[in-house]
């Protein structure tokens, strides 16, 4: 089959090279235009262009997806299947196409609608997740399922752990669902709109610990967020992050500060935080110990 590959961040290279190490042919890769970063303007690629170049793939990196050009560029191409990982809201002039167009979303849809799936399920003390593909439609994460994979969310992954596990099987089930539509003879499975959750994206308000709330739930927020943006709190002006805690048994009012020489505690309701990894403003991120031999909360 003749793929053009729709991506932007490192979550979309193990199913693109996936696919460039099957008998498929991946013709072209689109993603977002270059960015100037930093203090100095230096331009940047995106992961999935320096992948790309790399393995000498042609790339494709417009402005506006309904430029008259690119859809043009596009339609040279002339490819059976557009598969969309991780990437910006395809219009209906670009996703129709091709014969199949399809995406890979890291939930089992229709769970976790959104921009963030990975943070939504750890937050919310999810024991399981998944992937699914699904063909387009014009209301985004609605489309007909095609393939689904589960995993088990570990007591210990955090954001980063599962990015990178969800990242992986994703890269199985692209490959899965490219020789299933090759084949033709499937039926997409519609989605369930009464099961349907949102996965919005994260903000700086979602990203604050309120220590009124169940311990528990701190501690998935943390999970949720780590290593990046990572929850936090502010004391006396300066922002704390978090990236690693636990729930702990110490009786502390909400908000309410204990440490020692080597531990640190934080109050919550039904129970209290423990945080062992934690990044003080302008510095950089180290374990509560290091934390306490050169700074104090109280």
């Amino acid at each position: 089959m003749k793929i053009i590959y729709f991506g932007t961040p490192d979550f979309a290279i193990p199913p693109l090279e996936k696919l460039l190490n099957s008998r498929h042919e991946v013709l072209a890769v689109v993603t977002a235009p270059d960015k100037e970063r930093g203090r100095g303007r230096k331009v940047s690629f995106t992961p999935v262009k320096e992948f790309a170049i790399e393995k000498g793939i042609p790339v494709l990196q417009p402005e506006k997806l309904k430029d008259e050009k690119f859809i043009e560029t596009l339609k040279k191409f002339n490819a059976d299947i557009f598969v969309i990982v991780a990437f910006r809201i395809l219009p209906e002039a670009v996703y129709t196409l091709p014969r199949y167009a399809f995406n890979l979303h890291a939930s089992l849809l229709p769970k976790y609608r959104g921009a963030a799936p990975i943070q939504w399920a750890l937050i919310n003390g999810e024991k399981e997740t998944g992937v699914t593909t699904f063909l387009l439609e014009k209301k985004v994460d609605t489309g007909n399922i095609i393939l689904q994979k589960k995993i088990a969310i570990d007591d210990d992954d955090d954001f980063g752990t599962l990015h990178d596990k969800l990242s992986m099987l994703g890269a199985d089930a692209v490959l899965e669902t490219v020789e299933i539509l090759e084949k033709g003879n499937f039926e997409p499975l519609p989605q369930n709109e009464n099961a349907a959750t949102k996965a919005p994206k994260i903000t700086k308000e979602i990203a604050k610990i309120n220590w009124e709330v169940d311990a528990e739930r701190i501690v998935n927020l943390v999970r949720g967020l780590s290593p990046f943006p990572a929850a936090f709190f502010e004391k006396d002006g300066k922002i704390y992050k978090i990236y690693k805690a636990k729930k702990s048994d110490e009786n502390l009012l909400p908000g309410e500060i204990k440490q020692t020489k080597k531990e640190l505690f934080i109050g919550a309701k039904n129970g209290s935080v423990q945080i062992l990894e934690i990044r003080p403003e302008g510095r950089k991120r180290m374990t509560a110990k290091e934390f306490l031999r050169g700074y104090s909360l109280v």
